[in-house]
């Protein structure tokens, strides 16, 4: 029997694949994407297609959004909060990665109008999002993170309960820290191992699973191996500059000491500027291979 019915607003990498696990678990699921091809690719798998944000708002209690901007986040908030009443029985729980300044300001609208908005940032690539193998950050009010942990179940493995809003971005750039450390320390061993003679290949199924391995080792050494960034395409540079930019923002106003992922960041702003910006971040690993005279 389908369980409750779930809104999605933002049908990208991230957004469609919440839409298909959610449909996957049984769940009716309501959509919308200024795209509308996006949407209607989805409306042919089982979505129900909406009209509006507003629309979605109107037909699901509990919202997940994933869209692209600072702006689009204030813009659906913005339309959801005109809907008077109705919005205060609304749950909006926001999984973009995001400035604290940004989601706050989106948070006000909403609960001035009556809403809420918690802080859910996602960890995860886009092909660990299509497995539903992603960890939720959530952050804010107990009683609205109760509600949506069971679509959370639903997209991810794990929900971790971070209490005050906000949490849950602090926590994701802790992460996006790590990511971009291990993105560039994978991209720098298969370097090392193909200067040293090794095939990247045999490196990957040598390290594959030990000490020295990690979850990007393993989820986008396949990417390195091949030197395709464009299939399987999981996360481009563009969207990492900005969650890197937004961490490095942080980091400043901390006054925080962070090296590793400094030199991370500015690997990754090398790969921009070699033309990967639309290729997954795996392409770092093209980065480090030019840096030691590699050729493939």
């Amino acid at each position: 029997m389908p369980k409750q019915i779930v809104g999605v607003i933002g049908l990208g990498i991230m957004g469609s694949s919440y839409v298909r696990n959610l449909l996957k678990n049984q769940f009716q699921v309501v959509g919308f994407d200024v795209d509308s091809a996006k949407a209607s690719v989805l409306a042919g798998e089982g979505m129900q297609l909406a009209k509006s944000s507003a629309d979605v708002a109107r037909r699901a209690n509990e919202i997940i959004t994933s869209l692209p901007s600072p702006q689009a986040l204030h813009d659906v908030a913005m339309e959801l909060a005109a809907m008077g009443e109705r919005i205060s029985e609304v749950v909006v729980a926001d999984t973009c990665t995001l400035a604290m300044t940004d989601k706050q300001q989106a948070r006000d609208i909403l609960q001035a109008a009556g809403g809420m908005l918690l802080d859910c940032p996602v960890s995860g690539t886009g092909a660990q999002a299509v497995k539903g193998d992603l960890i939720v950050y959530a952050s804010g009010e107990e009683s609205g993170i109760a509600r949506m942990v069971p679509a959370f179940s639903a997209i991810g493995r794990l929900t971790h309960c971070l209490g005050d809003f906000g949490n849950g971005s602090k926590m994701k750039y802790v992460a996006n820290l790590l990511v971009a450390i291990h993105n560039v320390s994978a991209a720098e061993a298969f370097a090392f191992a193909q200067k040293a003679g090794v095939t990247p290949e045999s490196a990957y199924k040598a390290v594959y699973g030990g000490a020295g391995s990690s979850r990007i080792f393993e989820v986008r050494g396949p990417m390195m191996v091949a030197g395709d960034y464009l299939t399987g395409l999981s996360a481009t540079h563009r969207l990492m500059h900005k969650d890197l930019s937004i961490i490095g923002a942080y980091l400043d106003a901390l006054g925080a000491d962070t090296p590793l992922f400094r030199i991370a960041a500015q690997v990754h702003e090398q790969a921009i500027a070699q033309g990967f910006e639309m290729q997954d971040t795996a392409s770092v690993c093209a980065v480090m291979e030019r840096r030691n005279g590699i050729a493939r």
